[in-house]
Formats: C-alpha cells, structure tokens, sequence
C-alpha cells in the first residue's frame, strides 16, 4: 500500500535582527539562505549558508539550516554532519536533534532516528512535529502501539495536523482496526479536503470492509486530485473486479500501466481479469510480463499455473504452480495450488 510522502516537519530559522554570536552580515546571509529554501533554490540556500559559517563558525542555526537543505538534497550523510556541528555548539539546541532523526530516519537507522527525536522531546516536549516524527519512525519499525501514541501526543499539541490524522489512520489500518482509521481520514479530509492520500488510503480501508461502492468513490476523489497516482488507478480496478466490472477494471490497469510500465501489480492484476473473461492467452502475457519484471512473484506463477491448467496444458501448470509454492503463498493460495496440482498429477 502506498503511504505517500511522509512530510517531515523540520525547523528553519530566519534571525532578523544581530545574534549575540553572529555578525550582521552572517544573519544577512542566513536569511537569504531560508528565502532561497523556501524557493527550492537549495544549492543557492547552502552557498548562503556556507558563507554565514565563514564569517561566523559559531552560527548554531546555519549548520542547522545547511543540514535541512543537504537534506532537502538526499545528501543524508552531509545533513548529519551539520547537524552533529550545531548539537556541539549547543548541545541544547532541540531542533539540530530533531532534524538529525530526520536524516538518520531517510537513511534507514530508525534506533539512531528514534533516539534523536527523544533527546529532542526531552529538551522541548511541546514540540509537535517531533512526536509526529518519531511516531512515523515507530510506525517503519513496526511498533504500532508506539507510533499511535505519539500520533495522539501530536494531534493534542496540534490538533490542526491532517497529516499526523493520516498517518495515525495508517497505524489503526495495520493493526486491523479499519473503523478508526476511517475516522481518522475523515478527520484528514475535512481539515485538508485536497488531501489526496487521505482518500486514498481510506478507500483502501473501505475496501477491506468490504463497502466496495465507497472505496471506489474515494479512489475517484484521489484520481480527481492527481490524474497520475497510479496506485489509485490499480487499486479502483481491484474494486472493479471485485463488483464484477471486469471491462472497467481492465480499463484501470490500463491506465496504471500506461502510466507506469514497470507497474507489476497492474499486470498481474489485469492477467486475473482477462482469466475471469475467460481470455485466457491475454491472461498468460500479462503473468508473463508481471515474472518478467519480478521473477519473485509468487501470485504471478499461480495464476499463469491455473490459466494453464485450464487451457489443459498441464505441464507448464504443474511447472508454475510449483514454482510458486516453492516462492511461497500465502494459505489460501497455497491450498488452491497443491490441490490443483494434486489433480493434475493423479491423471
């Protein structure tokens, strides 16, 4: 399931008027550092940044700066040691910590992510994007509980937040409490009704309910506010299929793929709806195309598995099913295949 784009609340500083430690001209350049930020001009922010250091090496808050925009950047290792410089500048300095997490977060190092963000919470704890933060690095390490939690510390410091709603919504989703996800969409969408992901994920939860109707309606609004979100387009064709609209359904992973070529869910997922029209041969070059660009999918060797065995061309089933057994199924699946094959085998 796609989750979007996590939105990591970061602190930027723009001083106007002469820090005890920083020259008019070092504040000058950290603040045309932050307009050129906010512009996305990021090389431009780090040459202002960098000559605010020159003139001042004690400027806290443009190795803080410098960091966030390496960081904008993906240079991950570079944002970290900037924001190591302003923490030994000022081993109290919340923000430097918080934005280390984010950094230590983007390169997978959750523990170290985690451990930032608590130091920072223990020097300011009213700072809500800091909970927000270490909720999403809880939620990447599985910890749900731990993810909620925080979520909930957010949303009382800033209750204003959809995207800390959305992400909570993620967390009640996982744990299978669809009911409270959907609320908490809910909650997303009315403080941000162009929030895409937002009705997205809540068709998605609409869709385990079963309320097919719903989810499509929702996977609608998604498609509405991004014509290319390509997990909408797959995800509608889903709920088709499951409605029965196999021609609609067809019509979505065509649009999934065309967006997106390499989209290997689509064309599994469009194999499984020509299966059901009984188009068989379009059904076996979608399995195809979907093992060609993932040779670990299991489902995929399934499904051709059974089109061939429906086809009679038994060997080629007896091939792919056991190829997908031997990937792993999940149980239902796997039941489906070594029944089948146990059939096959006893002719």
């Amino acid at each position: 399931m796609r989750k979007g784009a996590i939105f990591f609340g970061a602190f930027l500083f723009a001083i106007s008027i002469l820090a005890a430690c920083a020259t008019d001209q070092a504040v000058e350049h950290l603040n045309r550092g932050v307009d050129y930020q906010a512009q996305g001009q990021l090389d431009l922010a780090i040459e202002e940044y960098t000559k605010a250091i020159d003139l001042d090496p004690q400027y806290v808050e443009a190795y803080n700066n410098r960091g966030l925009a390496y960081f904008d950047k993906g240079d991950l290792d570079r944002a970290i040691t900037d924001c190591d410089q302003a923490i030994e500048l000022d081993p109290e300095y919340a923000s430097a910590y918080n934005n280390r997490g984010l950094a230590y977060d983007g390169k997978g190092d959750l523990d170290r992510a985690i451990a930032d963000y608590d130091q920072s919470i223990k020097i300011d704890p009213e700072a809500a994007v800091v909970y927000y933060n270490r909720g999403n690095a809880y939620y990447n390490r599985g910890d749900l509980d731990r993810a909620i939690a925080d979520f909930d510390q957010a949303i009382e410091l800033d209750p204003e937040d959809a995207d800390a709603y959305t992400f909570r919504g993620f967390a009640y989703q996982d744990k299978g409490d669809l009911d409270r996800a959907i609320t908490d969409y809910d909650q997303a969408i009315e403080l941000d009704p162009q929030y895409v992901e937002a009705y997205y994920n809540r068709g998605f939860a609409y869709y385990y309910k079963g309320d097919l109707d719903r989810a499509i309606a929702d996977y609608d609004q998604a498609i509405e506010l991004d014509p290319q979100y390509v997990e909408a387009y797959n995800n509608r064709g889903f709920a088709y299929q499951d409605k029965g609209d196999l021609d609609r359904a067809i019509t979505d992973y065509d649009q999934a793929i065309e967006l997106d070529p390499q989209y290997v869910e689509a064309y599994n997922n469009r194999g499984l709806a020509y299966y059901y029209k009984g188009d068989l041969d379009r059904a076996v070059t979608d399995y195809d195309q979907a093992i060609e660009l993932d040779p670990q999918l299991a489902l995929a060797y399934s499904n051709r598995g059974l089109a061939y065995y429906v086809k009679g061309d038994f060997d080629r089933a007896i091939a792919d099913l056991e190829r997908a057994l031997e990937l792993g199924l999940i149980p239902s699946f796997q039941q489906q295949a070594e029944a089948v094959l146990e059939e096959m085998k006893s002719k």
